[in-house]
């Protein structure tokens, strides 16, 4: 069985505390700055006469924050993926701090006076604290886990591309303390690319002999066609030599396992359930966020938007914006927009082709503005006129539409909503000469688990992500 970590529990101790430690340092903070700092005109008597008051509120906000943080999974260990993954969840957890703390301001106003420019900085500084003290201690439990022992040793069942990505994953995260020992074969194809031959240690009907004579914490299936007896047996094996047992569903044929079911006068009907974007409030939000996001990208854009323009003019014959048709939502067709990129009349003789590496059909200004992704910062004016939003799936050319949607299943169902000028498959390198199918599963996975923290999250990758930006 895998192993207990008992630093995972100390960490988790400590975040608890310094967590603590930055929402009432925040609090107290504030007060200091307010009464004491000289900053503020102070009309009130000398803070010490309120301390013990504002250091009871801060208390009692300190205990509200630990459950907001705790219901954000935030002390669960181990946490893996990067800092920018946490930024949501932190930022969600500061702000519903600091609402609980006005709650309570307008809850005690008989017994505590809460000065409204201490609710103000605070509500400021507590969510800022959060970041900067979390992200230190980020550093320290990733750096402790990178050099720390290997704990738990991880078996694989299966040899295929979701295999492979496994052992990527186990690699690249630290904070498991895990270590991939090998693969079994669980059929007769080819193995990935990605795995080497000498780590592949037998078929799946070893198993039970490869236990015998190797130490094994996890087991993880990858492979959804042994069958369900087949795979009770496995999971029967595991249970007696007390492994944890793992299976890996196929994302694209479990997210049409997300069904509705209605009731027609006692017939029961099943369905596709509705989309986190089919209600109306939800919508309303996002728009709300493209408006503004595009507001302020635009007037923050507006430089390098002249200034690539002045340099496209300059390098290369021909206009500075590049004008095409793209599908948007339900479909429907609009004109997106961007800085040019490739020469003029690029596609004549080839027609419409996608983007690969070192593609000659891109001038040399236009590779550099490809690979930083600033090609795309006039789609901020198709945001603002509603034809895209700010995250979504990619807007496809209608000559590639008419193809997928007969080639590739579901994908149709990407055109449910707007199209994004970034998204969750852009972010992982899924655009350009890639697989189509892949970025399917990728778009749909968004669509399905749709949420502003979401988006935010995408929104802070994209600045990372150059992958594929041919």
């Amino acid at each position: 069985m895998r192993e207990r970590d008992n630093a995972d529990v100390m960490m988790s101790l400590v975040a608890v505390v310094v967590d603590a430690l930055a929402v009432f340092g925040g609090v107290m903070l504030a007060v200091w700055i307010r009464f004491s700092s000289g900053w503020i005109p102070v009309v009130v008597p000398p803070v010490r006469e309120y301390l013990q008051e504002y250091a009871a509120f801060g208390g009692m906000l300190t205990l509200g924050a630990l459950l907001v943080l705790r219901n954000q999974g935030l002390y669960v260990r181990p946490q893996t993926g990067t800092f920018v993954n946490r930024i949501p969840r932190l930022v969600k957890a500061g702000v519903s701090s600091m609402l609980i703390g006005a709650v309570l301001a307008f809850a005690l106003q008989n017994e505590i006076d809460i000065a409204r420019w201490v609710m103000t900085l605070a509500g400021a500084m507590v969510p800022v604290l959060l970041l900067i003290e979390r992200y230190i201690l980020f550093r320290i439990e990733w750096n402790l886990a990178r050099h720390s022992q290997t704990r738990n040793q991880v078996l694989i069942l299966g040899t295929d591309s979701v295999a492979a990505r496994l052992k990527r994953t186990f690699a690249r995260e630290h904070m498991l303390r895990a270590r991939v020992i090998g693969f079994l074969r669980t059929t007769a194809g080819d193995a990935d690319p990605g795995i080497p031959a000498a780590e592949i240690l037998g078929h799946v009907d070893e198993l039970e002999a490869f236990m015998e004579r190797q130490n094994v914490h996890q087991v993880i299936l990858t492979s959804a066609g042994l069958g369900t007896e087949r795979m009770l047996d496995i999971m029967l094996l595991c249970e007696q030599r007390l492994v944890e047992f793992n299976v890996v569903p196929d994302l694209f044929h479990l997210m049409t396992t997300s069904m509705d079911v209605q009731s027609l006068d006692d017939i029961p009907l099943l369905g596709v359930s509705s989309w986190p974007l089919d209600l109306f409030w939800n919508r309303l939000l996002k728009r709300m966020e493209d408006i503004m996001g595009a507001t302020v990208g635009l007037i923050a854009a507006a430089p390098i938007i002249i200034w690539a323009a002045l340099k496209i003019r300059r390098t290369s014959p021909g206009p500075v914006f590049y004008a095409q048709e793209r599908c948007g939502e339900h479909g429907k067709t609009f004109t997106i927009y961007k800085l040019r990129t490739m020469h003029v009349d690029a596609e004549k003789n080839s027609g419409p082709v996608f983007a690969a590496a070192g593609d000659a059909r891109r001038t040399e200004f236009g590779a550099y503005l490809r690979e930083h992704n600033l090609d795309e910062l006039p789609q901020l004016w198709n945001v603002l006129k509603g034809d895209m939003s700010l995250v979504g799936p990619r807007p496809e050319r209608p000559h590639f539409v008419e193809q997928f949607k007969t080639e590739v299943s579901r994908y149709m169902w990407r055109h449910v909503s707007k199209p994004g000028v970034t998204g969750w498959a852009q972010i992982n390198g899924l655009r350009g000469d890639t697989s189509i199918a892949e970025r399917v599963k990728y778009d749909l996975y968004y669509l399905e688990n749709w949420s502003l923290a979401f988006d935010f999250k995408i929104l802070v990758k994209t600045r990372l992500a150059s992958k594929n930006a041919y």
